[in-house]
């Protein structure tokens, strides 16, 4: 008898420890957003807390989906762009953001700019957590 109760709870055991974490990873999801130079009524800085979407962010639930849609399992959302891009030589203006926060249980702390091709493309995966300037497109 003993040896059954033994087996089902290690059987127990093990189901408690594969499961996922639950909500406390994405209970943390809060982002600061501070964005300059974006242009009349888009610069400011504006807090999203996701799941739901809420905050002072413009678009709260749109700003929490464009993270989402950026987000790989193994890679870090906010990274910069590899240091080796070949990015093209346009200039998307001076609009910058810096975006500082908790994202799925990891810490924040990104700059955005579109001072060429890659940077632009970073800025514009990001629509609308990130201002929809120049040739980005809102989601």
């Amino acid at each position: 008898m003993l040896g059954a109760r033994a087996v089902v709870s290690a059987a127990a055991l093990a189901t408690l420890s594969a499961a996922p974490p639950a909500a406390s990873a994405q209970e943390g999801d809060r982002l600061t957003v501070t964005v300059r130079d974006a242009g009349e009524g888009l610069d400011g800085t504006y807090e999203v807390t996701c799941r739901p979407g809420r905050g002072s962010h413009p678009d709260p639930e749109g700003a929490c989906a464009a993270v989402e849609r950026n987000t790989r399992w193994g890679q870090e959302t906010f990274a910069p762009p590899q240091r080796d891009a070949i990015c093209t030589l346009q200039y998307g203006g001076p609009a910058t953001a810096h975006v500082t926060g908790t994202w799925a249980g990891r810490p924040v702390d990104a700059t955005y700019d579109r001072r060429n091709g890659c940077a632009i493309d970073r800025w514009d995966a990001l629509v609308p957590l990130l201002p929809a300037v120049g040739s980005a497109t809102p989601s």
